[in-house]
């Protein structure tokens, strides 16, 4: 699933493209995907002007002139956004069954949102309500926002018994942090994926913070980790899975350790709540 540095990469890949643009001609080929389209989608969407696009957890909002009613959209397991002409890559991708919605604006762009599995969703909300709505009500601090600092973290873990790996993955607690950026951001910080959420004191708190921001930062400028599904709006490839430290790294060496995958066995998988969390027991704690 598209974490939030592929959802903010597809953002910053689209926003050239449609923000300030008029929609010129709009699809929607299917009924639904992981919930029903708003009936009349297409019709309600041509002529509008596109105000900007926002991020908010894994979550894509578009902003319309001129009404409040925003697009809110989820890429879900396996869908993304490409974009063809003015903004975009100048090669027209070839057509796919999957190609649920397409959009086109009046300065030539093409917009596509390409879902295979159709875990996916768009749907129009009140963006004045937004804050209310049951995909958006619940959920935790940005992690890149300035308000995401230790002692914030610190509050929303006291009392967890849970494990911080869970805890991290919890959208009440923090949004946006999926299985692979909360791997890479506690090996950084030192932290062990099995220590008790509420035991992550002050200390421990203000690393894995710097650490989150870090790891967020360095994947959003390398365009996101494609190990499957994700592209970028220009349809090109993210690649910080090549900077990976432990993520898919079983037995390896990880880096700035002294272990080795002869007497340490390397970087270590385990499951945990059905997903492989790897790590470094020599240097995760």
């Amino acid at each position: 699933m598209p974490e939030l540095p592929e959802v903010e990469t597809v953002r910053l890949g689209l926003a050239p493209a449609l923000e300030g643009q008029k929609i010129a001609h709009a699809e929607v080929r299917r009924k639904d995907l992981r919930i029903p389209f708003p009936k009349g989608l297409a019709k309600w969407l041509l002529g509008r002007r596109i105000e900007g696009l926002r991020r908010r957890a894994k979550y894509l909002l578009v902003d319309f002139v001129d009404t409040d009613e925003m697009l809110l959209i989820h890429l879900g397991m396996s869908g993304h956004m490409t974009v063809t002409g003015p903004g975009g890559t100048n090669q027209m991708a070839q057509s796919s069954p999957h190609d649920h919605v397409v959009i086109e604006t009046t300065n030539g762009a093409r917009v596509v949102f390409n879902d295979p599995r159709r875990f996916g969703l768009m749907t129009l909300v009140d963006r004045n309500k937004a804050h209310l709505h049951p995909l958006l009500r619940d959920l935790g601090p940005e992690p890149l926002d300035a308000v995401f600092n230790a002692d914030l973290l610190v509050d929303r873990l006291a009392g967890r018994g849970t494990a911080i790996k869970a805890a991290l993955l919890d959208q009440h607690v923090v949004a946006g942090l999926g299985n692979i950026y909360v791997c890479e951001a506690l090996f950084r910080a030192g932290i062990s994926p099995k220590r008790k959420a509420g035991n992550v004191g002050p200390v421990r708190a203000r690393r894995l913070v710097h650490a989150i921001k870090d790891v967020l930062t360095e994947a959003i400028a390398s365009g996101g980790s494609t190990l499957r599904d994700h592209v970028q709006p220009t349809g090109e490839l993210g690649y910080f899975q090549h900077n990976f430290s432990v993520y898919g790294r079983e037995g390896e060496a990880c880096p700035g350790c002294d272990c080795d995958g002869v007497k340490t066995k390397g970087v270590r998988r385990i499951k945990q709540g059905g997903r492989s969390t790897f790590y470094c027991p020599s240097r995760q704690r």
